[in-house]
């Protein structure tokens, strides 16, 4: 079968006049219907888990910005996703007390637990934001796909994004990986319309990947990447005019650049900035990059901290195997654990699809290079935390795999819709455990402990479930408690003692292990949970109960 085999003919697209009154009825259901389910699941998340690690630093970073309005905690990222945090942390009118000493963990800390404030409503106000734009994004995803596609392709795309396990986690969280990646696919599916209308696209495509520099620093790689897709969007219609496409790569990056400078002015309008102590020195070509952007100072003092975490020594946990230092194979190895088999399949469908048929080799630039290069980068990291270093492929791939509609196979579309399903499936299996997610090749949820750690299962999401569960089944025992989280244990009704500064023979009872401290175990701690026999129960998928006689 050639590539021409494989592209609907002509006379196959429906006429648009003639579909419209039919599909005026079931398209916007079927869109409302996927973004609500959606909905459902991140906002039952985000009120039954506890804040994860990351968070309380963005939640408290996010309430000085409202009390202080300065950009001294938390530098190592721009403040933009924490603006919107602040948005809806603004409706509960925290408290932070003006004498506070001490450094971003400790001010997450107090904002949440110390300073009078109701955690749980700190944290869902800060979630909310994060949670509508996730859902916009959505709308994002559809219009992308349809745009490449027909509306059966953008439905498609709308369903593997909506029913992502990975983005409905993270998505629901008060973090931002979703929000960074969520303004760069935008910003790729503005240049792409760019082809069309570029004096109407092309700066809203640089505003967009302003918004996502002015959220997280991971997204820099990209920024080459779009500004070659602005002119190639020039290109299509001026080829004999250099300037132009030229002239469009530029307009992207001043734009971009100004959403980052307007970011920070809208924290601290005096933009004051004063180096935290024992800053680190960046030489090479890490060092002419920072040099050399035209952000704001604290931009790239940031940048500077995040370069020092890439240099620093960290361990990793893979398919049960405790290491030092990365693994370049890890973002792909986690990703075939924790992303739902029917959505693998139609993945690697779409981008081959893209690829094969001549109607869509041109947009497979703008889908899946900018991906492609961000796992690149990224599995060149120092930190194998989390499939959330590589949130952008489930978001850009939901995309590319709405291509398999337009296969001429008869069966493409049904089988299409059955992996669907599949993946629906999976994902509703799951809820409202969606953190700790694996396929049902690696065993489910249940088993994802036994092969991965961190964010990828255990990130301190489940010490609210941990107190309802010790009341509900264990009321009166004696509680042991390794936790590996942000959360404060008796904040939340749960008096524990640390099993690691006590003799061995005295610890007798209830042992609770984080699971992500039960894949790196060593020491004390190996020998106790060796010593504590089989466990007896089980939180969220995240966390281990023993009873230790």
């Amino acid at each position: 079968m050639t590539a021409a085999d494989l592209d609907q003919p002509a006379t196959a697209t429906p006429d648009p006049g003639r579909d419209r009154p039919r599909r005026r009825w079931w398209l916007p259901a079927v869109v409302l219907l996927l973004l609500g389910q959606m909905a459902a699941a991140m906002v039952t998340t985000a009120v039954q888990q506890t804040p994860t690690i990351d968070e309380p630093v963005y939640v408290g970073t996010a309430v000085t910005y409202l009390e202080q309005h300065s950009v001294r905690f938390n530098p190592e990222h721009p403040p933009l996703g924490k603006l919107l945090m602040a948005a809806g942390l603004a409706f509960a009118r925290p408290h932070l007390d003006p004498g506070f000493r001490g450094n971003q963990t400790q001010l997450g800390r107090h904002v949440l637990y110390e300073a009078g404030n109701d955690p749980y409503e700190l944290m869902f106000l800060a979630r909310l934001p994060m949670i509508v734009l996730t859902l916009l994004t959505g709308l994002v995803v559809f219009a992308f796909a349809r745009d490449l596609t027909n509306a059966a392709g953008g439905v498609l795309a709308l369903a593997l994004y909506a029913f992502s396990p990975d983005v409905i986690t993270h998505g629901s969280l008060a973090t931002l990986d979703v929000p960074a990646v969520a303004f760069l696919l935008t910003s790729v599916w503005l240049t792409w319309r760019a082809r069309g209308r570029p004096l109407l696209y092309l700066p809203l495509a640089g505003v967009a990947l302003g918004a996502a520099l002015a959220t997280r620093m991971s997204v820099l790689p990209a920024v080459p990447v779009i500004m070659v897709l602005g002119a190639l969007a020039v290109l299509t219609r001026r080829p004999r005019e250099v300037w132009r496409p030229l002239a469009a790569g530029a307009g992207i990056a001043v734009a971009a650049v100004a959403v980052v400078w307007l970011s920070y002015l809208a924290v601290d309008p005096s933009l004051r900035w004063a180096p935290p102590s024992g800053l680190p020195a960046v030489h090479g070509v890490r060092g002419l990059l920072v040099g050399w952007l035209p952000v704001p100072q604290s931009y790239r003092d940031g940048m500077r901290i995040q370069f020092a975490f890439e240099n620093a020594p960290w361990s990793g946990f893979l398919f049960g195997r405790h290491y030092q230092g990365s693994l370049w194979y890890y973002l792909p190895a986690a990703l075939l654990v924790k992303t739902p088999l029917g959505m693998l399949v139609l993945w690697v469908a779409g981008a081959v699809t893209m690829l094969a048929l001549p109607r869509l080799r041109v947009a497979a630039a703008y889908v899946l290079v900018p991906p492609v290069v961000l796992l690149a980068v990224a599995m060149t990291g120092a930190r194998d935390f989390g499939t959330r270093y590589a949130i952008f492929m489930p978001m850009f791939l939901a995309v590319a795999a709405a291509a398999v509609v337009l296969l001429r196979w008869r069966w493409a579309k049904v089988t299409a819709a059955v992996l669907a399903v599949f993946v629906a499936v999976s994902s509703l299996r799951t809820f409202p455990y969606y953190l700790p997610y694996s396929n049902e090749a690696f065993g489910g949820p249940e088993k994802t402990h036994l092969r991965l750690h961190d964010s990828n299962v255990d990130w301190g999401q489940d010490l609210g479930r941990l107190a309802d569960r010790l009341r509900e089944r264990y009321p009166g025992e004696p509680v042991w408690l390794v936790y590996k989280g942000a959360g404060v244990p008796a904040a939340y009704g749960i008096q524990a003692r640390n099993p690691l500064g006590a003799q061995p023979e005295t610890v007798h009872g209830l042992v609770v292990i984080s699971d992500s401290s039960i894949a790196k175990a060593t020491g004390s701690l190996a020998e106790l949970i060796r010593t504590s026999g089989e466990p007896i129960d089980e939180v969220g998928h995240s966390i281990t109960i023993y009873r230790r006689p």
